[in-house]
């Protein structure tokens, strides 16, 4: 029997353990290179976790009928109505976007850029991923006219591509697709017929509420799976929740009977106690709504200011709209990063960030890129402290860049790239 292809460590994940294990060292290091969102725990979800504690049999594999009436008012509110007996839950949307893969079966698109685990999930299913890239300022979404194509050709090559995996908001760029886009993305997938499994996981961290980030989903919604969860919103990722809406119709029936057909085999049922807790956060109470809007504010001043520091050493990005990310592109620097630091691509930029400077950055290849470029990821959502006390003042600070745990985070990549590209990065004003 052949060995099974080899399937890497997530790089985000790989990256984090390799600069905890620095940093217990007694090493100086700055994490830029997972994105966990660094924030407490909101007391009444802890609450809510610890009543349901005795909660220990196995429930429905689809998830409680709690919470999944609590995601379709959650998915109803922006426009999605759902029926409960559509959504599946699971433990992490990860876990569900890899049972998705299984369920629908064939090859699968993928974005380029996108997020580490797409093309390595669609391996692990047994499918070839096809990469596909995005126009600029436009990530999570590939290039609908480049989709075309690459179906197409796929397809004369006797490939089987039968789902697109898009991102909205993106995870790595941190941009939002515009409307336009989405809209004709849904067209294509409808011509090609295509399932489209809308990763939205981010959907509650764009900066301007009254321009909402447009799922796939309100223009195709007959072949769009929809998923999310409370990792991102909510910094709940230990506790692994997440869930998929499915699309009312036929083929969405079928596809949802064969996802719990998978789920049944792999995980049984989500975890009891994180349900109850989780129904609560979906419904959405003032106290949920609330924590939601002050960590965005918080990830839009940080981020920003982060971004700030990078255009002024001469890296190019898309503005930030959503997120805690940032994918500068070092491409007017290439000269320079070659001649005094022999840097040539991403991964050896990457790998300089972390070995002189102890911050913890990604290479563009981790996130399926090809060739040579000179762009990373790099995350702020490390920066707010490492205490609940000081996480808690993060949040609740009129001007979290006054803080001098943030501020001194901040201009240390400010630090950072004025010696590693010669270019004079000012450092925060002072605050009164």
């Amino acid at each position: 029997m052949p060995e099974p292809a080899p399937i890497p460590m997530s790089a985000t994940l790989a990256a984090d353990e390799a600069l905890a294990r620095r940093r217990r060292a007694g090493e100086r290091v700055l994490s830029m290179a997972g994105g966990e969102i660094g924030l407490p725990v909101l007391p009444v979800l802890r609450e809510r976790l610890a009543a349901a504690a005795a909660e220990n049999a196995y429930g429905p594999v689809a998830g409680s009928p709690a919470l999944r009436t609590a995601v379709a008012g959650y998915w109803e509110r922006r426009g999605l109505a759902v029926d409960p007996g559509l959504v599946v839950a699971g433990p992490g949307s990860k876990s569900l976007l890899f049972a998705l893969l299984l369920a629908i079966g064939g090859d699968v698109v993928v974005p380029v850029p996108s997020w580490v685990s797409y093309a390595a999930q669609a391996r692990l299913a047994g499918a070839r991923p096809i990469p596909v890239p995005i126009r600029p300022g436009q990530g999570g979404v590939p290039d609908p006219d480049r989709l075309r194509e690459a179906v197409v050709d796929a397809r004369a090559a006797g490939q089987d591509p039968r789902v697109v995996v898009v991102t909205v908001p993106d995870n790595p760029t941190g941009t939002v697709a515009s409307a336009a886009t989405v809209r004709r993305l849904a067209d294509t997938a409808r011509e090609l017929d295509l399932v489209i499994v809308s990763d939205e996981i981010y959907g509650d961290l764009v900066y301007d509420s009254s321009e909402p980030a447009v799922s796939p989903a309100l223009h195709a919604p007959e072949r769009t799976v929809v998923t999310t969860g409370l990792t991102k919103s909510l910094a709940l990722g230990g506790w692994r929740t997440g869930v998929a809406r499915l699309p009312d119709s036929e083929p969405g029936r079928a596809l949802h009977t064969r996802l719990v057909a998978v789920a049944s085999q792999i995980w049984s049922s989500p975890p009891a106690p994180v349900q109850t807790a989780a129904a609560y956060a979906f419904g959405e109470p003032p106290e949920v709504t609330e924590r939601i809007a002050a960590s965005r504010r918080l990830h839009e001043k940080v981020v920003r200011a982060v971004a700030a520091h990078f255009a002024a050493a001469g890296a190019k990005a898309a503005p930030v709209a959503a997120t805690c990310y940032l994918y500068p592109d070092f491409e007017p620097l290439r000269e320079h990063l070659a001649q005094v630091h022999g840097v040539h691509d991403g991964d050896a930029l990457a790998g300089l960030f972390s070995e002189r400077y102890g911050v913890g950055v990604l290479p563009a290849s981790a996130f399926g890129e090809p060739g040579r470029p000179l762009r990373i990821r790099a995350a702020t959502s490390h920066f707010y402290g490492t205490t609940d006390e000081r996480r808690t003042a993060a949040l609740e600070a009129a001007d979290p860049l006054a803080l001098p745990w943030i501020r001194t985070a901040v201009d240390r990549v400010g630090e950072v790239l004025a010696d590693l590209t010669g270019a004079d990065v000012p450092a925060l004003v002072p605050h009164s």
